[in-house]
């Protein structure tokens, strides 16, 4: 009592110095002290929490002790409380408030406080150490009399001062009554105790964690303070809903107390509560050291108590719309109180509707929803996503709305209402999406991707707008793991650099609704620690968060730029039993403990590191350590997660288990069917109550009771890429998705049907309706069994499917049965797939570079097809395998292109090969230097038929289909990489129609208007799948297109608008326009040197044909022969081979043959800018090709890699193309500069007696990359970039 009088005095002193520092700043004293008033009065409307007890534990206080400590602290309390009501009375009346309004509202204050009963405790009848029931009866008495004392001080306390303050007091004393009634009514949280709880902690913890909190002395805050933390704290919706409560609550526990029997209960729980309060002499320690601290100075009251200078109270009273939309008036805010600063914030929200509602649920009669009118129109549109990424977990976005689920499809967020079978896709990623979370609303989402640019974008799930992006401070790393405060006010992200090294590790706290470049504060972890995969926030304080990787579990506490992290070291050794691998982690409500789960189906629970000897404060702190592990399982936890009063466990058995506080099971679901879980996740109601209704069907929980369990809907994942839907409301589960879980590579659409067949390497086959978005037929084969590729015949009767095993079905399209036995001639795997146009033949290319053919066998309905030969020409890795039409006949061509040089295109001789007798009718090289990638048969737009092919080197290039000669060399889409896939649209008139091309980069997909002629702006592309696409196809009637992204499991449908194509083609101008852009400068202008330099070769050229020393008058032409092109483009900066001269020579001769039958002999300049443009490298000159050349035939010097120079002559002459020892002379000493520009081209003199000597005097015994590039070539600006790859010396 002693200690509880002195806190009563030193509370008092601080009260009255604050009261004379306000008057002598001229603040409104009125408002300071009716807000420090009302401080005291939401402290004392605290209850303290209750704390489970143990029926068997030991070491419990006497009974006598714990009466005379409640009686003791009740009694100090009260004279403490009705000091502090004089006093505020008395600083009232000096501010001018009415004493009468201070009376009334103290006087509702304390009915209120009388009106609150304390919540009841469910207690087990054994547990040992409990008093008497008169000894309880009696403290209670003596505490409801302190109460009832302590209010009616500290109603008369208020009066004074609101009479000092000028204020009316009858207004003062009614809205005091009204907070005194708000006060009473909240009771303490009831807590079901266990008798056997697992996880106990020691006596001595227990005693500890019961006492309650020591409050440290703070300097009082100010008005501005006051009014901000009233802000934060209450909002009318919020009051509204307690104020609901409390009454319901009275109401129940007036017609308990009538009924009778409720008397006992209430004082028991009351004796209960005093056990955790501190001894008195433990009080008057903890007072002693907070009398020694210095009173705050006057300019230092609005600074924030020094405990909460890290840990900031947010604004919980606005919604992130509503912190986005009131940003520039937040300083008009701060400064007024409660009241007004809600009506402008509704104010704002009538004004301002940028908001939208709820999107409108699909229906029948309107289908249109806030994202149709979002949607962004292009060349090419994903519409659909088959497939999912089982990696991230699937979030439940179900609310009172909708009922939908997010999950990402690579790069691409996919919202699926899965009870209207439609999907909204998210794009705005450029690395496959790799975590996301969600406010506890549903509303706000953000995703996070990994790899270059990795980034962070926030989404409004209700439009499918972007409204934030945070790039990752690890640019070449990316997010690993990301969390949302249940505000969705702060966003945690960790990042990681593991491709690179040093390896970084940072978590971040972002205040994305304000800002988006600079996040609160962030921390760099030890790459000890290990990759943290898993972020949880404290649902009862968010500035307390946890995440774990595989073996290090690291607890974080973070304030306005400021962050402590500590990661409690936990071996096997430790408590003498394995621990396993960490899964994830979190937080108990209403306690200071972790939880984390582990693959061996244990739960680690951490509490915080407490000192010995000392008060012990109940809050949450960082630094904790390891208190006991506990056996919950014998199956190990993947999922670890709270919702409403229980913890959710899903383990890898694939159950979903539901625990109480205690950790004694409530109730438990099984027999999924779906594989180990992978995620578990809660629909949103805002109207949700734990309460089953009349004609609910919800399942009995495990007690006695056989209460019925209710919870919220919830969506499960799975390792198996399977998704399901449980409706706790009757216990229904629907599959939503059953799912590819390894990589996609085969994909081919049906010929006449809206069918897509879509296989992977887990041995599923599935055939979708893509029109209607289902599913027509699935299978699975046996183990082992990894689908690489399939194809339909063109009759749609038959599929073919090839193995990675080698071996090949022939399945019903149907039914998907096996029409024969497979077939198995490959040892390795069937990369590629085809059938002849007539059904006839169809062949396959392996990964042992064999082509093996097969045979339709007639009047055979068991085996429809059989062996007819194979043959390896190919070395090197076959790129494609086509058939075609012969142009005098309708037999079946069959080509395979490969990536070796010997040759490059074979054809087959189908007509006259036999069983086992596959024969070849021709074999040509197409490439001199680059590698062919893909090859197709190009649309008749043309007399000349062609086969159009790809290359590394960004080009297109036509060949003739019977003769195989270079027609055209074009330059192709630059995106990133080459073409690696083509194919032709089809379309309903072949000969009139405009053809178009689609294509596929290493992760893009385009297209590609036809007839190809080099014009950039007639090809578009975007990314399709980040990590690779493996395959394309294209739906019967040309209006989609499909994607598959190998590893990442999953298949885009894409909608095809090529009137966005055409219109991007047109904006890119017409003739020679766009060529023009292509060259260093452009046509015009300053800038235009290069055109000006061209215009001028062009003219020389002209003088050369016609003779330099000529003496006849010179005739000025806009054309000039076709022997003056080579020249003319090494003038240019390109030096063409003798075999791509060759090329160039023949696209100009033979252009206009087909049409009038006469060869070309000359070029005019605007041709000769498109040939120009077409032929040469596409990104110049590469440094990086002589430097690897050296690598490769070099051997190491002091000065790097460099080759000896009897080696270098002899390889000029004999590898590649022929070149004399003349030539080689003069090309030498000419390049040396011993020789007159242009040598004999330019009809100078060579005098070839010389030249050895020359060589050997000025050519080095070894040669390097850098010597040859600077002193041979003459490319100084090579010097830079040949430094830049020399290693550092240190």
């Amino acid at each position: 009592m002693d200690t509880e009088q002195t806190t009563s005095e030193s509370a008092g002193e601080q009260q009255n110095e604050n009261v004379s520092q306000n008057a002598v700043a001229e603040d409104d004293s009125g408002n300071v002290t009716t807000g420090a008033a009302e401080q005291g009065e939401e402290t004392k409307e605290t209850p303290p929490e209750t704390q489970e007890e143990n029926t068997e534990q030991p070491g419990q206080p006497d009974t006598e002790e714990q009466e005379t400590v409640a009686i003791d602290t009740e009694q100090a309390k009260s004279e403490s409380a009705g000091e502090q009501q004089n006093e505020n009375v008395n600083q009232n009346a000096v501010a001018g408030d009415d004493p009468a309004e201070v009376t009334t509202g103290a006087a509702q204050q304390g009915e209120e406080t009388n009106e609150s009963p304390p919540e009841t405790q469910e207690e087990n009848t054994e547990q040992p150490g409990q008093p008497d029931t008169e000894e309880q009866e009696a403290v209670a008495i003596d505490t409801e009399q302190a109460k009832s004392e302590s209010a009616g001080e500290q109603q008369n306390e208020n009066v004074n001062q609101n009479a000092v303050a000028g204020d009316d007091p009858a207004e003062v004393t009614t809205g005091a009554a009204q907070q005194g009634e708000e006060t009473n009514e909240t009771p303490p949280e009831t807590q079901e105790e266990n008798t056997e709880q697992p996880g106990q902690p020691d006596t001595e913890e227990q005693e500890a964690v019961s006492q309650p909190q020591v409050q440290e002395a703070q300097p009082e805050p100010t008005a501005e303070a006051e009014e901000e933390k009233k802000a934060a704290e209450v909002t009318p919706d919020s009051e509204a809903a307690v104020s609901e409560q409390k009454v319901d609550v009275a109401e129940e526990k007036t017609e308990g107390d009538n009924a009778g029997g409720e008397t006992e209960k209430v004082q028991e729980e009351q004796t209960s509560d005093e056990k955790t309060r501190e001894s008195p002499t433990q009080e008057a320690e903890a007072l002693e050291q907070e009398e020694s601290q210095p009173l705050p100075k006057e300019e230092d009251q609005a600074l924030p108590p020094e405990d909460n200078q890290t840990s900031p109270v947010p604004d919980t009273s606005q919604t992130p719309e509503e912190r986005m939309r009131s940003t520039s008036s937040d300083h008009v805010e701060e400064s007024l109180p409660l009241e007004l600063t809600e009506t402008v914030v509704t104010l704002a929200e009538t004004e301002e509707t940028t908001i939208p509602d709820p999107p409108r649920l699909p229906t029948p009669e309107q289908t249109e929803t806030l994202f149709d009118t979002n949607v962004t129109k292009s060349a090419l549109n994903m519409v659909w996503s088959f497939g999912l990424n089982r990696n991230v977990p699937v979030l439940n976005m179900t609310d009172d709305t909708r009922k939908m689920i997010l999950y990402p499809c690579a790069h691409a967020g996919v919202l699926y209402d899965f009870k209207n079978n439609r999907q909204y896709i998210l794009q705005g990623h450029s690395n496959p999406i790799t975590c996301s979370c969600v406010s506890e609303d549903k509303r706000w989402l953000a995703t996070g991707d990994k790899g270059r640019d990795s980034m962070v974008v926030v989404w409004d799930t209700y439009t499918g707008i972007p409204v934030q992006t945070l790039f990752d401070p690890t640019p070449d790393g990316g997010v690993v793991a990301l969390a949302m405060t249940p505000d969705a006010r702060y966003l945690a992200t960790l990042s990681s650099n593991r491709t690179s090294l040093p390896l970084r590790f940072i978590l971040s706290i972002w205040d994305w609704t304000m800002d988006g470049e600079v996040p609160v504060c962030s921390a760099e972890l030890s790459p000890t620690y290990g990759v943290q995969n898993f972020i949880c926030f404290n649902p009862d304080d968010f500035h307390f968060i946890a995440t774990n990787s595989d073996s290090q579990v690291v607890f974080y506490s973070w304030g306005e730029n400021c962050m402590d992290y500590f990661a409690p070291p936990l071996t096997d050794q430790d408590f003498n039993k394995p621990v396993g691998r960490y899964s994830q982690t979190i937080f108990q409500r209403g306690s200071t403990r972790a939880l984390t789960a582990t693959s061996i189906g244990n739960l680690v629970v951490w509490d915080k590191h407490k000192p010995i000897n000392r008060a012990i404060k109940k809050e949450n702190a960082a630094d904790k350590k390891a208190l006991k592990i506990i056996r919950l399982q014998e199956r190990g936890i993947n999922v670890l997660t709270i919702t409403e009063k229980y913890i959710v466990v899903g383990d890898t058995a694939g159950h979903v288990k539901f625990f109480d506080q205690n950790l004694k099971l409530v109730h438990w679901y099984q027999n999924f069917h779906i594989g180990p879980i992978t995620s578990v996740s809660f629909a949103h109601s805002a109207n949700f109550k734990a309460v089953a209704l009349d004609g609910t069907n919800f399942p009995p929980d495990a007690t006695i009771q056989g209460r019925q369990f209710v919870i919220r809907d919830f969506v499960i994942g799975s390792s198996l890429a399977m998704f399901g839907s449980i409706t706790a409301d009757g216990t229904t589960v629907k599959v939503i998705h059953k799912e590819h879980d390894a990589a996609i590579h085969a994909l081919e659409a049906h010929p006449v049907m809206p069918y897509l067949i879509v296989g992977s390497y887990s041995g599923l086959l599935k055939i979708w309706n893509y029109e209607k978005k289902q599913v027509m037929v699935s299978r699975t084969f046996d183990k082992g069994s990894l689908i690489r590729c399939c194809s339909y015949d063109p009759q749609g009767a038959h599929i073919a499917v090839g193995m990675v095993n080698g071996c090949v079905h022939i399945l019903d399209a149907l039914t998907l049965e096996d029409e024969m036995e497979p077939f198995r001639y490959s040892r390795d795997a069937i990369t590629h797939l085809a059938f002849s146009h007539d059904s006839q033949f169809f062949a396959t290319g392996d990964a042992e570079h064999a082509v093996t053919v097969f045979r339709k066998q007639h009047g055979s309905d068991t085996e429809p097809y059989f062996y007819l030969g194979r043959y390896r020409a190919h070395y090197k890795t076959i790129r494609e395998i086509t058939f075609g039409v012969q142009l005098d006949s309708s037999f079946p061509r069959l080509l395979s292109l490969g990536e070796d040089r010997l040759w490059y295109v074979v054809e087959y001789d189908l007509e006259n090969s036999d069983q086992d007798n596959l024969r070849l009718l021709s074999s040509d090289r197409i490439e001199q230097s680059g590698v062919p990638l893909s090859m197709a048969w190009y649309p008749p737009i043309t007399k000349e038929h062609f086969i159009i092919t790809t290359n590394d080197q960004y080009k297109f290039k036509l060949f003739n289909t019977t003769t195989k000669m270079c027609r055209k060399t074009l330059l192709g889409p630059a995106y990133g990489s080459p073409i690696q896939k083509i194919k032709v649209l089809p379309t309903e008139d072949p000969v009139n129609d405009s053809r178009y091309l689609a294509y596929v980069t290493a992760d893009k997909i385009g297209l590609q208007i036809l007839p190809v002629d080099g014009n950039p702006h007639k090809a578009m592309a975007l990314i399709a799948h980040p990590g690779g696409v493996a395959n394309m196809t294209y739906s019967h009637d040309g209006k989609y297109l499909f994607t598959a992204g190998g590893s990442d499991a999953s298949v885009h449908m894409w909608e095809i608008n090529l009137s966005c194509l055409e219109a991007q083609a047109t904006l890119g101008g017409e003739e020679l326009v766009p060529f023009y852009g292509l060259l260093d400068g452009g046509r015009n202008g300053e800038d235009g040197e290069l055109f000006a330099e061209l215009e001028d070769y062009f003219y020389y050229a002209q003088i050369r044909s016609q003779g330099v020393n000529a003496m006849e008058k010179r005739e000025a032409s806009t054309k000039i022969p076709l022997s003056e092109v080579p020249f003319v483009m090494r003038a240019m900066g390109f030096y063409p081979s003798e075999q791509e001269i060759e090329d160039m020579m023949n696209e100009i001769k033979f252009s206009r043959y087909v049409d009038d039958g006469h060869y070309v002999e000359e070029i005019d300049l605007g041709d000769f800018i498109k040939l120009y443009i077409n032929h040469r490298p596409a990104f110049g000159l590469s440094p990086e090709k002589i430097k690897w050349a050296f690598d490769v035939l070099g051997l190491p010097t002091n000065d790097g890699n460099a080759i000896e120079r009897g080696d270098m002559l002899d390889m000029l002459q004999s590898k590649g193309e022929h070149m004399t020892e003349y030539e080689l002379a003069e090309y030498l000493t000419t390049l040396l500069g011993f020789n007159a520009e242009g040598g004999s081209s330019e009809l100078q003199d060579f005098d070839a007696s010389v030249v050895g000597d020359v060589i050997d005097k000025n050519l080095p015994h070894h040669i390097t990359s850098e010597m040859f590039s600077n002193e041979v070539l003459g490319f100084s600006m090579y010097t830079d970039i040949l430094a830049d790859d020399q290693p550092e010396v240190k």
